[in-house]
């Protein structure tokens, strides 16, 4: 029984794949709670993996596409056309059809099935399940503002659920955290094992999991709710919170439809390299004499450098090779890199990613002491490097050396500094990520409008556009808002 239903998430995978090739979705292949063989009723530790590939596809895929694109570390490829809209920033409403279904009519709906399931010793998996959906609504909200949540996964009573406020929606994710840290806490729960494809049921791992997923949406606050962020912030380090040190990842393999979700696409689209690498990100890492950006990109045959473009300059470099992602990050589409693109990691949180929330947690004073942030900072740095393959001590000479690897020790400072490695250390891994934290800091300040943009001067994405599917179907669709307008957050 298990290995069946493990195999039917990897198949999951294989339909998702399919589905949202070019960004766009399909909902009965995904849809579990579709299924007229009485899914409401069916085993909460049967539904986990589905939720699991669920969220893995989105940000591996979705999010992961206009996340590496939109933060500047990768570009549209001369020679091809796949993602010329995203460089445009000319997006349709229609692009997002995909990932909205996914989250909603896969992730969300499965998530609560199992949060709703009257199956006996199930806190364990519905605890997980609590923290997946406070995940997966912290996502979905930070793309595309206010979203349906109080009415949404209700379809007999609320054919059309209203939209809540965006601050409502994240008074929401810190009680489904919550709800979700009690549930696990409570004895004798039966393990969901390796149902559970990201920590195999481990309680410790999932509480840390829970406490940096806490600590970075009461971040996300600091512009627009400083009080708030800091109250949320100072109880978690009042209750001797614990936070990941290591990666929150998804894992694939080669074979069975259970490769990495952006190879997946680039299989999809006959291997043509439409990602490559960006100067926004490039230069400033070769500024730095960065041992990472060997690590993130792949080199021209015969060439000794990583070869970049300006962002959105793919017109006016026609013909010029650029190089492409790294297979490590799953980004590169050649034959040859196959097996290693295949297998790139979808992380969900990083442990380098940890780090720095905690360094800014300290370097704010709201979580520990200055002296604390720059020991944190270092570990982020260092983590980075050694989840890459790098040694600690090529870690140690950049902290050393490397101008961006310095804390000033005022706090503005401090924190443009970390915000700043933490974009170095999610390149290619986390890009809707250092997306999101530039929106809300302004860090790193170096990124510049794509080239090839048609939205106006000085005008740049700052949210996802509401998918086509909700103007046609939901009678309280709130309206398009521009992709220049800023989420409630974004200060």
């Amino acid at each position: 029984m298990k290995t069946k239903y493990i195999d039917i998430a990897k198949k999951l995978l294989v339909l998702l794949a399919i589905g949202t090739i070019g960004l766009v979705g399909c909902k009965k292949f995904i849809d579990v709670n579709e299924n007229p063989n009485n899914p409401v009723t069916a085993t909460p530790n049967l539904l986990l993996p589905v939720v699991e590939a669920g969220i893995s596809q989105l940000v591996g895929n979705n999010y992961q596409i206009y996340g590496n694109i939109w933060a500047e570390y990768w570009t549209q490829g001369t020679a091809s056309s796949q993602y010329r809209s995203l460089e445009q920033y000319n997006v349709t409403n229609t692009a997002f059809d995909g990932p909205w279904n996914i989250t909603y009519r896969n992730v969300l709906q499965n998530a609560q099935t199992i949060i709703n399931s009257t199956a006996p010793n199930n806190e364990l998996t519905r605890g997980i399940a609590y923290i997946l959906k406070a995940y997966t609504v912290q996502l979905t909200t930070d793309a595309y503002g206010d979203i349906p949540l109080t009415e949404a996964l209700n379809a007999s009573q609320f054919a059309s659920p209203h939209y809540d406020p965006q601050q409502l929606v994240y008074d929401s994710i810190f009680n489904y955290i919550d709800l979700g840290i009690a549930s696990l806490n409570v004895p004798n729960a039966t393990s969901p094992g390796e149902q559970d494809m990201l920590f195999g049921g481990d309680i410790a791992q999932w509480t840390a999991f829970a406490n940096t997923l806490k600590l970075r949406a009461y971040l996300r606050l600091s512009q627009v709710d400083p009080a708030k962020a800091q109250a949320g912030i100072e109880a978690l380090y009042t209750g001797a919170a614990t936070f990941l040190t290591e990666d929150a990842t998804m894992t694939f393999t080669t074979t069975g439809g259970n490769e990495n979700p952006l190879y997946n696409e680039m299989l999809g689209l006959g291997r043509t390299q439409n990602l490559v690498a960006s100067a926004t990100a490039v230069t400033h890492l070769k500024a730095n004499r960065d041992p990472r950006l060997n690590k993130y990109y792949d080199l021209i045959p015969g060439q000794d450098t990583i070869a970049y473009i300006p962002q959105g300059s793919y017109r006016s470099n026609s013909g010029k090779l650029v190089s492409p992602p790294s297979p490590l990050v799953g980004g590169n589409a050649s034959a040859a890199s196959s097996a290693q693109s295949a297998v790139a990691p979808v992380k969900l949180i990083s442990a380098a990613e940890s780090y720095f929330l905690q360094a800014e947690a300290a370097a704010r004073g709201w979580g520990g002491t200055p002296a604390q942030a720059a020991a944190l900072f270092n570990s982020g740095i260092t983590t980075s490097f050694t989840g890459l393959g790098l040694s600690e001590a090529q870690a140690t000479s950049y902290i050393a050396t490397a101008a961006d690897a310095k804390l000033p020790g005022n706090v503005n400072g401090n924190i443009r500094a970390i915000i700043t490695q933490k974009y170095y250390a999610m390149d290619g891994f986390q890009g809707f990520e250092a997306w999101t934290e530039w929106r809300r800091t302004g860090y790193p300040d170096f990124l510049v409008p794509s080239v090839a943009s048609i939205i106006g001067a000085g005008k740049v994405p700052l949210r996802f556009l509401y998918p086509n599917s909700e103007l046609t179907t939901n009678l309280n669709y709130p309206g398009t808002q521009t992709i220049d307008t800023p989420v409630w957050w974004d200060k």
